[in-house]
């Protein structure tokens, strides 16, 4: 069988599972403000799944010979890129905060994250997430039967080198199923054309990441947070998707 093809019955219980994902993700936007620390919001997302049926994926989760990840959400602040861990850290007016949710529902993950800010925030800092969001919804659309993972990554791609942000590269989308991180990796660069073949039931999950700064980035002592090298800002977006017959659809949006 191709790589990470899913069933119709399969999509429709990953589409319940990123249902739930999109509710909980708007319960924790309206939730982030001055003062809110990740471990509230952590215990917020930890609620509001269970309370809709479904499980936290990332709880206990301990790939690549990593600790069991503690959180619900992955709560990153500012220079810290992906994968931070809820703390008792308290967001302040300006800050940009990542969140990263997965839920599981009758053993089908749903993974989708965004960045946002804490109260006023700076231009530069509103800038970044504007392009990273739009690039999101670029790789979304040419997510098509047909094309090729090298078209997603030249679409997010771009949107990173002409507004000249640092375009993360050791990071980037996968498929998604039964487990959180399946085949095929797909990068946030490419080349038009080139890599696996997009096929109709391909479930992926694009990520998209850009930072104000260099690219570059070092795990911190906790293994699991990921920074900048810089301490420069840094966005993250993602959706998972399914390549249909007509189009790409987003099973983690409300």
């Amino acid at each position: 069988m191709p790589v990470n093809i899913k069933s119709r019955d399969e999509i429709d219980i990953m589409r319940t599972a990123g249902g739930i994902n999109a509710e909980v993700r708007e319960i924790l936007k309206e939730s982030i403000a001055p003062g809110i620390t990740g471990s509230e919001l952590d215990r917020i997302a930890k609620d509001a799944i269970s309370d809709r049926g479904g499980l936290p994926t990332f709880v206990g989760y301990s790939p690549w010979g990593k600790p069991a990840y503690p959180g619900a959400i992955c709560f990153s602040v500012n220079e810290v890129l992906v994968h931070g861990i809820p703390s008792s850290r308290v967001l302040v007016e300006g800050d940009i905060v990542s969140i990263d949710l997965g839920v599981t529902y009758q053993g089908y993950v749903s993974d989708a994250a965004f960045t946002t800010g804490v109260g006023m925030i700076s231009g530069e800092a509103q800038r970044l997430l504007d392009i990273t969001a739009a690039s999101l919804e670029a790789g979304i659309n040419v997510s098509l039967a047909g094309h090729r993972i090298g078209d997603i990554g030249s679409a997010i791609g771009a949107f990173g080198e002409n507004a000249k942000m640092g375009i993360i590269k050791g990071y980037g989308g996968h498929g998604v199923g039964r487990e959180m991180h399946e085949d095929p990796h797909v990068p946030n660069y490419g080349k038009p054309g080139t890599g696996l073949q997009l096929k109709k039931g391909m479930v992926l999950a694009l990520e998209p990441m850009f930072a104000l700064g260099d690219a570059d980035t070092y795990e911190l002592d906790d293994q699991w947070s990921v920074a900048m090298s810089d301490d420069s800002l840094s966005a993250h977006f993602e959706h998972t998707i399914a390549i249909g017959e007509s189009g790409p659809e987003i099973l983690t949006s409300v």
